[in-house]
């Protein structure tokens, strides 16, 4: 369900009743969405929706049609019974607990064999840091949760829609740290998780663009050896296994085109170089994936838009979008 406190259950209630969530179960509160149904009819003439608590995956099926499933976690976080009490948007460490406990729920279900797939609504980093918790985001979470022997999974992170998609070698860091963690290795793992995925989906031969660091792609040494001396053999070997990819390409030219069919993914060296590009082009239909875990994952190209919590303005099309891809790829991952 995400933050109790910002828009994810609110989007998830409008989801349901737009018929789109299809079968799916809610790791979350059933206070919580109650209060978020609840809060909507407020403020629009839209019908009473059942929310039902179930115990487990598998009791989707007896439900009634319509009905919106829940599945409370098994280990509740402290706090749990306050998260419909407390006020809309704001930062609390309950909240953060309370989606982590979710989101942990949610990978050992899938994990497990029990579900398909998992669809995120948009977490608060800082109630997760209050929660106590390690993580800067999601991505690094679910990498943590669904790892082997102790270690993460080695996992990016795509965002895209139906014009663009791209994959960043670095993600929730500073920009100062973003720089030293572009290596060769980083590059040349990225483009090999993002070839293996695109392959689930269908693409037997993805063309992958490679966005430089600096401007101009550095400009033959001119701005910065980064494209000379680690973007370019990332690429090279990743040719030599086979993958089709392209580059180093200018950043200011590269998203284009690719939107333009020139190629079917753009490697980005870190968040906003990324994720700039995808989100200008309508945050409503973005869809974040995350590439390397043992299970597929979305979510909405949105956070928690504490401003709107609580007032049933918020808009569900991103998450209804996050949706659909996750039936897609689940359904390539099964065909491959």
């Amino acid at each position: 369900m995400g933050d109790a406190l910002g828009i994810g259950p609110e989007i998830i209630v409008k989801a349901a009743l737009h018929g789109t969530l299809g079968p799916v179960a809610v790791v979350g509160s059933v206070a919580v969405l109650r209060r978020a149904a609840q809060a909507l009819r407020a403020q629009a003439d839209v019908p009473e929706l059942v929310i039902a608590r179930i115990e487990r995956p598998q009791d989707l099926a007896g439900l009634p049609p319509g009905a919106l499933a829940v599945l409370e976690p098994t280990d509740l976080p402290a706090g749990w019974g306050d998260l419909a009490t407390l006020p809309w948007g704001r930062v609390d460490a309950r909240a953060g607990a309370a989606a982590a406990a979710c989101i942990r729920a949610a990978v050992a279900w899938t994990m497990a064999g029990e579900a398909a797939g998992v669809v995120t609504a948009p977490i608060h980093k800082e109630a997760l840091a209050a929660a106590g918790e390690p993580y800067p985001g999601h991505t690094e979470m679910l990498a943590a949760e669904s790892g082997e022997h102790g270690q993460p999974a080695d996992v990016r992170m795509m965002l895209a829609n139906e014009e663009l998609k791209t994959v960043l070698v670095t993600v929730h860091c500073a920009l100062r740290e973003a720089i030293d963690r572009i290596d060769h290795a980083a590059v040349l793992s990225t483009l090999r998780i993002s070839h293996a995925a695109a392959r689930t989906w269908g693409q037997a031969t993805p063309r992958i663009a490679v966005a430089g660091l600096n401007p101009h792609a550095g400009e033959g040494g001119l701005f910065g050896r980064e494209e000379i001396e680690v973007i370019a053999p990332a690429i090279a070997a990743a040719c030599a296994e086979g993958i089709d990819a392209r580059g180093p390409f200018a950043p200011d030219t590269v998203f284009m085109r690719a939107r333009r069919g020139e190629f079917d993914l753009v490697i980005a060296m870190y968040h906003d170089q990324g994720l700039i590009p995808v989100k200008y082009l309508g945050v409503e239909e973005g869809v974040n994936v995350t590439l390397g875990l043992p299970f597929v994952r979305t979510s909405p190209d949105h956070g928690t838009a504490f401003d709107l919590a609580g007032t049933g303005r918020a808009d569900a099309s991103s998450l209804i979008a996050a949706l659909r891809m996750a039936r897609r790829l689940v359904q390539g991952r099964a065909g491959a």
